[in-house]
């Protein structure tokens, strides 16, 4: 399985995500992590605490849309797994964003920035766990 780096997309997209972030801390000062915003968005304390959150959750949704706008074609999604693997991994981020107490965008762009000792354990635990388990099923399981 041969992975392709991207690096303008890559940058670009980072940018975007950072200036999101930094953009929805100074409007709302609201953390701009996917799995809180879902969460809430789902079960809101409020009228006007859900409405951001549906706007931010449109807004990823729309994101290829955009991109066909942009550049005439539509962004290229491979999925290199089976559906029963993808649902097992839907499954593990999960629990780990249950336990870990927010995902890799609460923790891993805004966490770090604001440079959260709790975020900054917490990035270090799931990229290290991302490299174990990507070199286990490349190399060990041989998927």
């Amino acid at each position: 399985m041969e992975t392709e780096f991207t690096p303008w997309a890559s940058l670009a997209g980072g940018a975007m995500i950072g200036l999101a972030a930094v953009f929805l801390m100074a409007v709302a000062g609201r953390v701009m992590g996917a799995t809180g915003i879902l969460a809430g968005a789902l079960l809101p304390a409020d009228r006007d605490d859900g409405l951001w959150r549906w706007v931010m959750i449109a807004g990823m949704v729309t994101a290829p849309a955009f991109y066909l706008l942009g550049t005439g074609d539509w962004p290229e999604i491979t999925v290199p797994v089976s559906t029963p693997m993808l649902l097992i991994g839907g499954f593990l981020v999960g629990l780990g964003v249950t336990f870990g107490g927010g995902c890799t965008s609460g923790h891993g762009v805004c966490g770090i920035a604001r440079f959260s000792v709790r975020s900054i354990v917490a990035t270090g635990v799931f990229m290290v766990a991302c490299f174990a388990t990507v070199y286990i099923v490349r190399h060990v399981v041989g998927g």
